[in-house]
């Protein structure tokens, strides 16, 4: 019985799974060199936060020295601990229990191949999962979904995103949480804006403002109730096994602290939902969290920060091989900086997708490098994030 009328079923989702059994052996010849021992009925979740979450503000390494000094009033006070060198946000106390239970993995010093500071170009190449903006009209998800026997995916979003497109087995299902403007219309508004100097501060207030108006007026943040759908639709042999979910308001040029102190807790929310939502599928779980790129070290002159380059990204569920923290650590002096200004990347994303969907789905090393990532051989997957 379907206990939340608002989200369907996961039967309600598809309706394609009678062509499965069909589809099998097409994809088979066409994906040639697949493995499925590792896959069985593991789930994956892909959070994408647009707008470029500050890797330093939830994941403050408040042990270097450099941090505080180039941050100043900025600087994350209190964080908690995950080690000597590394603690979460304040507002993130149930990440930091899954990092406890071993069920949650920081990813330091990652971005695209991209290297630039426009949101919509580092998105598309996210996205895309090749080299450059534009690279590709369909995204590494959907092209993942598309080489999964049987599987189907499904992405919690207003419009197909760009990552879901290029599999005919990938569905959308949008939450009823309205807004006076669509997100789609507010993506396209933002980089008008942000090219005035004038214009961009009264814009930005505009928009959290209105986020803030909105949560009020439906009583629930967003990104947990995304999160919690992805969850549900996603429970049971027969649901998606490969999830999207999508969340806006993480530019921060202006006011950072208070503007995060709200979005982290709607993220640690979010994780929440999705471990209750999961069920008993959150042992066979992976959530993927990431945004397009960082923010640079040194606070503006807005209490903010602007469009970087490195960023983090983490791991969490049941799968996930946590409580720790991985990745290579470049530091923040101004030698250690990219173009002085920005965390230098020391891990192309693309390494971290691969080693999620090569030991937790199974998909092939030939497949990683040739179709799902095209041109991408000299990017080798990370191991050593899932649980064997």
């Amino acid at each position: 019985m379907n206990d939340h009328p608002e989200i369907p079923t996961p039967v309600d989702v598809s309706r394609r799974r009678f062509l499965a059994g069909a589809a099998a052996t097409t994809l088979l010849t066409l994906w040639p060199g697949q493995s499925w021992a590792a896959s069985g009925q593991n789930r994956m979740l892909v959070v994408l936060l647009r707008g470029a979450l500050d890797g330093l503000h939830w994941l403050p390494p408040y042990a270097d020295p450099a941090y505080a000094r180039a941050r100043g009033a900025l600087a994350v006070a209190d964080p908690l601990r995950l080690d000597g060198s590394f603690g979460v946000h304040p507002k993130l106390d149930f990440a930091r229990q899954l990092f406890a239970d071993r069920e949650l993995l920081p990813l330091l010093a990652v971005a695209p191949p991209y290297r630039q500071r426009s949101h919509f170009d580092a998105q598309d190449c996210l996205e895309n999962g090749t080299a450059e903006p534009g690279g590709a009209r369909d995204g590494w998800i959907g092209r993942c979904v598309g080489a999964m026997r049987g599987a189907e995916g499904v992405a919690i979003a207003q419009v197909m995103p760009l990552a879901m497109r290029g599999s005919a087995q990938a569905e959308i299902w949008s939450p009823p949480l309205p807004r006076d403007l669509s997100e789609e219309l507010l993506r396209q508004l933002q980089p008008l804006y942000a090219a005035d100097t004038r214009l961009a501060p009264a814009f930005d207030d505009a928009m959290n403002a209105d986020r803030a108006a909105m949560d009020a007026r439906r009583g629930a943040f967003r990104l947990p109730d995304a999160m919690a759908a992805a969850a549900k639709l996603m429970r049971g042999p027969d649901a998606p096994r490969v999830g999207f979910v999508e969340d806006s308001g993480w530019d921060t040029h202006r006011a950072q602290a208070n503007a995060l102190d709200r979005k982290l807790a709607e993220l640690d929310a979010g994780l929440r939902a999705a471990k209750t939502g999961f069920g008993d599928e959150w042992a066979r779980t992976v959530i993927v969290v990431v945004t397009e790129f960082g923010r640079t070290v040194a606070v503006n002159g807005s209490a903010g920060t602007d469009h970087g380059v490195g960023g983090h990204a983490l791991l969490a569920g049941g799968a996930v091989r946590g409580g720790r923290i991985v990745g290579d650590w470049p530091g923040l002096t101004p030698r250690d900086l990219h173009e002085g200004r920005d965390l230098r990347p020391t891990t192309d994303m693309r390494g971290l997708f691969k080693g999620v969907l090569s030991a937790h789905l199974g998909i092939s090393e030939n497949l990683l490098e040739t179709s799902i990532f095209p041109d991408s051989r000299g990017v080798r997957p990370l191991g050593d994030l899932v649980r064997s």
